[in-house]
């Protein structure tokens, strides 16, 4: 199934993004390059809230976000409460992120993670599926302001 994907990296991780963004549109996916477009240093922040506003708006179904180590950009991505970003490092918790969290972006660090264990986890992303039941309720928090602990 051809999905909308937005991708995002910071300058340590664009190499990983360009191969990735090759690989989706072979495979038949939609792919939105959101940047950065050079070398040159950048700041994650700004890729990581360019995607979460991405998935708020509607523009992409799912994400990937890429920096050097997948974590700052996880955070700038899961400042926006529309994004539920995971950061992965192998296919199970990227099938995982999708079955119990409803994981609609995954992170992952290019200096952590090779080419090919990334397609993996890119490919084990997007062919799960939300359960729902159990899950539902705690995922509907997860776009709420924390609360302090009963």
């Amino acid at each position: 199934m051809a999905e909308r994907i937005a991708i995002a990296s910071d300058h340590a991780a664009i190499a990983l993004k360009a191969t990735l963004a090759v690989w989706l549109r072979e495979h038949g996916h939609h792919v939105t390059d959101l940047g950065p477009h050079s070398h040159e240093s950048v700041d994650y922040p700004d890729y990581g809230y360019a995607l979460g506003h991405a998935i708020e708006r509607g523009e992409a179904d799912f994400g990937i976000a890429l920096c050097g180590s997948g974590i700052g950009i996880s955070i700038a991505v899961n400042r926006n409460p529309a994004a539920r970003c995971a950061l992965v490092s192998e296919p199970f918790s990227a099938k995982l992120a999708r079955h119990h969290n409803d994981a609609n972006v995954i992170a992952m660090g290019a200096r952590l993670i090779g080419e090919d264990m990334a397609k993996s986890c890119v490919h084990a992303f997007l062919e799960a599926r939300f359960e729902g039941g159990r899950h539902q309720a705690r995922v509907a928090k997860l776009s709420q302001f924390a609360k302090e602990p009963a």
